[in-house]
């Protein structure tokens, strides 16, 4: 009933809430990414987004068909790996960004292991800009960060705001420097949140400064600062900060997966890796 090839493009749309974005992931046309789509909502006799000139929205049957589409996508690779009796092997290097500590990467981590059992999933969890590094020295094959907007590598997952969040009791006192919770460099949301401030002309200081994820969010809780965070990966116990704080825009963020230069054994397997995390991207910032 629902074409594979639609399906994967709902969830290219899905994911970067651009037809654009979608068209670059997939390799196809805009006009053919919007058939693909008209064609699912023919199917399903339900509108799955809401689009204007300015912006692309997932409708509530949208959002319900996010499940399904992954679901059918998952199922057909078992089977087509199942008849075709291709196995995947050796060993394969992951980098994570801290950003996906909280989410639901360990869910899809795992579907990717069931389906893989002789895969041998190595993970590095560090900074964005670190993994980069990691990733250029040929010391990882596959890597799901951070890049600023401007930034040509990588395959989009998503889009992402950065904000300034905190402690829902906090109070900032605008005649003396902004508190920051930041990670260590190369960290890129340290890095942004510096300049939008220099910018703006607004002294601030560091309160905090640690590699993990978890030591941020704990001394965000207790109040000591305000952090640049992804709009779509709030934790839990911090809120976005209110205008009234008067601090300054930070911009978008891309999160990207990024293959190794040097050709592997492991490619076939990043290749299955960072065709899974795209068909289940939406699970890692939305609630």
């Amino acid at each position: 009933m629902y074409d594979p090839s639609h399906l994967r493009t709902f969830l290219a749309v899905a994911q970067t809430l651009s037809f654009t974005q979608a068209a670059r992931r997939l390799g196809l046309r805009q006009s053919t990414v919007s058939q693909h789509v008209r064609r699912l909502e023919d199917a399903t006799g339900r509108q799955l987004f809401s689009r204007d000139t300015h912006s692309v929205e997932l409708t509530e049957d949208g959002e319900a068909m996010l499940g399904f589409a992954r679901r059918i996508l998952e199922v057909q690779e078992q089977a087509s790996a199942f008849f075709t009796g291709t196995r995947l092997r050796g060993r394969l290097r992951f980098g994570a960004s801290e950003d996906f500590v909280l989410t639901r990467l360990p869910e899809i981590l795992e579907g990717f292991r069931y389906d893989h059992p002789e895969v041998d999933l190595e993970l590095t969890v560090e900074l964005s800009g670190t993994l980069h590094e990691q990733l250029a020295a040929g010391k990882l094959d596959l890597v799901l960060a951070k890049r600023r907007p401007e930034d040509p590598r990588g395959e989009l997952v998503w889009h992402d705001e950065l904000v300034w969040i905190g402690a829902e009791r906090l109070r900032l006192d605008a005649d003396r420097p902004v508190p920051l919770i930041v990670f260590p460099p190369p960290g890129i949301t340290r890095a942004l949140a510096f300049e939008s401030l220099e910018r703006q002309g607004r002294p601030w200081r560091i309160a905090c400064t640690s590699g993990s994820l978890s030591a941020l969010i704990a001394a965000a809780r207790a109040g000591l600062g305000v952090m640049a965070h992804s709009r779509g990966l709030i934790p839990p116990g911090l809120v976005r900060l209110p205008d009234r704080f008067g601090l300054p825009e930070l911009g978008r963020v891309d999160f990207v997966l990024v293959h190794g230069t040097r050709r592997t054994s492991a490619q076939s397997a990043a290749d299955a890796l960072a065709a899974t995390i795209l068909a289940g991207g939406d699970r890692l910032h939305r609630r």
